[in-house]
């Protein structure tokens, strides 16, 4: 797939802007804080109908406008597909071919894009919650009922911590409602869980090679999905809600204390191993970067496996943080093969073809010219 025409209205700090692409790599080049982030962003944002950056919606809207809007042609390998979403202080709307589509989750998955940001770098050494926000982004584009199913879990987690809240430092819960928001909290837990083994299982097939490849043979990734503890990944679906009901129960006294759920996949970890070495703890930076990278990398072969073509890639300002080997690395895996944008502040330093190669864009205060 590949985004041909890109229309910004009152999107950040541009007024209007049009743009074509080539169906290779487009490179914009700026100082900072000229706009050139703003256009990944929007790429993403026409792809998840959220943004990587700014979890408020009226940030994207430029200043003094009502609403913003981003607009596209993209061309999936079944033809022209039209998409647009507008912003405004009130909500947001997403079209796919001009028609409306009354749920967010239907609209995404039209348009897959892999970002690679300096923040991706930290995906090893960052957060758990980080790396559930990977999970979920990534899953949800190729598989939008998985995002139908994690709403309805945050819903119904946060129906269960109310009535835990309002319970808090009593012995017990009297309260007929909690019970079923518990029975429907543990069959969402399930379905996520499920399928979150098998994405896992499917990027470990797609990374170990990658990173091999990367650090010359020299080391072996292993990446663990790591949800409550004892829980198998081939036990059916009744098995592991019978679990889960079990820790919900031995748990039962210490959420009340705390007045929040203590077990669930908002709480489940990811582990990167390398060599028998955890790389969040004991991996070098190098190490770390070369894990990141494979990830990356791996999602773009697992989405291109799953939906039948590749995805786009956005590379925003991320060159400048890998040295020589692996920014070689990583531009020779995607030449010819995905349509990428990439932002730099110069391409001086910047030695391989398929930059040299590139339809290059200037970026200066909002204004972008060839």
């Amino acid at each position: 797939m590949r985004i041909d025409r890109l229309e910004l209205l009152d999107y950040r700090n541009y007024e209007k802007l049009e743009l074509s692409f080539s169906p290779e790599i487009n490179v914009f080049i700026g100082e900072n804080a000229q706009g050139k982030t703003n256009i990944m962003e929007a790429l993403y944002v026409l792809s998840m109908a959220k943004s990587h950056r700014s979890s408020n919606d009226k940030e994207l809207i430029r200043w003094d406008a009502e609403y913003g809007k981003i607009k596209a042609d993209v061309y999936r390998k079944y033809g022209k597909l039209p998409l647009e979403i507008t912003l405004s202080k009130k909500g947001k709307t997403a079209k796919v071919n001009h028609l409306e589509q009354r749920r967010l989750s239907n609209y995404i998955g039209q348009l897959n894009v892999v970002m690679f940001a300096p923040e991706d770098l930290h995906l090893v050494k960052g957060s758990p919650q980080v790396r559930r926000r990977f999970i979920d982004m990534e899953i949800g584009q190729i598989s939008p009922v998985y995002l139908h199913d994690l709403l309805d879990y945050q819903k119904l987690l946060k129906q269960r911590n109310h009535i835990l809240k309002q319970h808090y430092g009593k012995q017990s819960i009297n309260d007929m409602m909690f019970d079923v928001y518990t029975d429907q909290f543990i069959e969402a837990a399930v379905k996520i869980i499920r399928k979150r083994f098998h994405f896992m299982e499917l990027l470990q097939q797609w990374a170990a090679p990658i990173h091999q490849g990367i650090s010359r043979g020299l080391e072996q990734l292993e990446i663990r999905y790591q949800p409550i503890s004892g829980l198998d990944p081939d036990w059916s679906a009744e098995e592991m809600a019978s679990f889960l009901q079990q820790k919900l129960l031995e748990v039962r006294k210490r959420e009340i204390d705390r007045g929040v759920t203590l077990v669930g996949p908002h709480r489940d970890e990811l582990q990167f191993i390398v060599n028998g070495y955890d790389v969040q703890t004991y991996g070098s930076q190098g190490q770390q970067r070369t894990t990141a990278l494979s990830l990356k990398l791996a999602e773009i072969e697992l989405i291109k496996q799953e939906v039948g073509e590749p995805p786009v890639l956005l590379l925003d300002d991320v060159l400048s943080e890998l040295d020589d080997y692996r920014q070689s690395h990583l531009l020779n895996t995607i030449r010819g093969s995905v349509q990428t944008f990439v932002t730099t502040t110069s391409v001086d330093g910047i030695q391989h073809e398929t930059i040299q190669s590139a339809r290059l864009f200037e970026v200066t205060k909002g204004t972008v010219k060839e």
